[in-house]
């Protein structure tokens, strides 16, 4: 399934630009050719359906390639973060038992020395100058290789499998079939409503499945995708402008930050006919600013890798209510349910586990029956980790990860409520919230705090700031001023690490 969308939009746009890099520009009739000659390369060095194929590098025209060939050969992709370190890459090459991997040039060394303790690793294939050892990428789609004849898999067919970041003991490999990855694309295209005249600039990262939605939805429907390397907030407003975008799809930090930059106001927005948010909760202050700003709708959505990316989102001429992250995904069930008792839905208002059921939920951890259980209820319900209340409408909102609750004297505090306001003070360009050991009350809030620049603010005037919005025990102790946070591939802030800036 999954490896007909190069093949059905070339046979409909051809000649069109599909993919955009500062390295290359390539057609749909050129992604098709190059992916089959990419198949047809793995076909003849005895990568078989079924076999695992992993990726690991930044965003590049190259991975986009390697993606989609690796799919027409029948095998199974493992995108892999690029920030998890050479030995994190070797448990994962191991766990899922992969036959082969595609890696960028700054990543070829370490992945050929993890490569010799994993038997199982018969190629590395370089995106740049390969070293002894190594297959060259230009070498591998040089040659005349033909896309081989595969059956073709059945809808429930395992088409990727995407490990977790892993904060807890040893990445977990979500299994995704060609369904739940194919489903999610098509949904969420139809949501946002994605045409052929559509033009996307992300610097989402490709293994993540934000970033796998964002590029394969557009190719459903024959739009053109601008894929930055890296984020960069000057980076991506100039591709806006250049390119006449209608979508731009990112995290909250990025919009924080391109709201923030010095350059803003040099750069014509008026092409954006809509934006996405995703990865974490974002303020209603920086939704509005940024529509203010772009004069278009910015639509907050939901996802895991476990769901192979979204869950829930706003449809696109539907109420856009900001603050929450929007309803179910056509033909998908969520709720809300006890902590106590899955089975149990609460009542609109009230928090609980945000749930969900439905064929775009993963067919369980790779090799890890435990966790799948546990995850996975034997009705089909897949717990989230999410707490989230559901309102009268069908809309929900998240309250924040269930794992980043900070318990002050038995009180529930939530970082994502102390975040939101702090977002909307002035002074404020990015913010993140953590917990500090106290003796008496156990934990307390800290939030730290990067300034626009140019711009001033006291540890007492942001607290000062919070008081009317927060219940005096959610109110943060303290402040850290810092020159940034800790972030994750996708941009996402990391709030475990944030001690570390202490």
């Amino acid at each position: 399934m999954l490896g007909e969308i190069l093949p059905r939009a070339a046979a409909r746009h051809g000649n069109k630009t599909a993919l955009v890099t500062d390295a290359r520009t390539l057609t749909y009739a050129e992604l098709d050719s190059l992916s089959d000659r990419v198949a047809g390369a793995l076909a003849a060095r005895g990568i078989a359906p079924g076999d695992r194929v992993s990726l690991y590098a930044q965003n590049r025209w190259e991975w986009i390639v390697a993606y989609h060939g690796i799919l027409k050969a029948g095998a199974v992709v493992n995108p892999i973060n690029v920030m998890l370190t050479a030995k994190e890459v070797r448990y994962v090459l191991g766990d899922c038992g992969a036959r082969a991997i595609f890696c960028g040039p700054d990543k070829t060394a370490a992945v050929l020395d993890a490569a010799r303790d994993v038997p199982g690793v018969e190629h590395v294939v370089s995106f740049g100058d390969a070293p002894a050892g190594a297959i060259d990428f230009a070498d591998l789609v040089a040659g005349p290789g033909r896309r081989p004849e595969v059956p073709p898999p059945a809808p429930t067919a395992l088409s990727t499998i995407a490990y977790t970041s892993g904060t807890t003991g040893h990445p977990k490999g979500a299994m995704q079939s060609h369904l739940a990855v194919f489903l999610n694309c098509a949904l969420t295209g139809t949501m946002h409503v994605r045409t052929a005249d559509d033009v996307v600039v992300t610097a989402l990262p490709a293994p993540h499945v934000y970033g796998n939605v964002v590029v394969n939805s557009l190719f459903m429907a024959g739009g053109t995708v601008v894929l930055m390397e890296r984020f960069d907030p000057e980076g991506a407003l100039e591709r806006i402008a250049r390119h006449r975008a209608t979508l731009f799809e990112g995290v909250p930090a990025m919009y924080m930050t391109m709201l923030a930059h010095g350059a803003l106001g040099r750069f014509d927005l008026s092409s954006l006919t809509r934006a996405t948010v995703g990865g974490q909760t974002i303020a209603e202050a920086v939704m509005r600013a940024w529509e203010e700003r772009s004069g278009a709708p910015l639509i907050e959505l939901w996802g895991m890798t476990e769901l192979a990316g979204l869950g829930t989102t706003h449809a696109l001429y539907a109420p856009n209510v900001h603050g929450s992250i929007g309803v179910a995904l056509p033909g998908i069930e969520v709720r809300v349910a006890a902590f106590e008792d899955a089975t149990r839905t609460m009542p609109a208002g009230e928090p609980g586990e945000l749930m969900v059921r439905g064929p775009i939920v993963m067919q369980g951890y790779y090799g890890n029956d435990k966790a799948t259980t546990e995850t996975i209820e034997p009705d089909g319900w897949l717990h989230t980790g999410d707490v989230a209340a559901a309102d009268d409408t069908g809309h929900f909102r998240i309250v924040d990860r269930r794992k980043d609750m900070i318990i002050t004297a038995g009180y529930n505090v939530y970082p994502a409520e102390i975040e939101r306001v702090l977002a909307g003070h002035p002074a404020v360009a990015l913010t993140a919230v953590g917990p500090i050991v106290d003796e008496v009350k156990g934990e307390l809030a800290r939030a730290y705090v990067v300034l626009r620049p140019g711009a001033a603010a006291t540890e007492a005037e942001l607290i000062d700031f919070c008081r009317p919005h927060l219940a005096a025990y959610k109110l943060p102790r303290s402040v850290r001023f810092v020159a940034d946070l800790p972030k994750t591939s996708t941009g996402k802030i990391m709030r475990r690490e944030l001690r570390t800036l202490d």
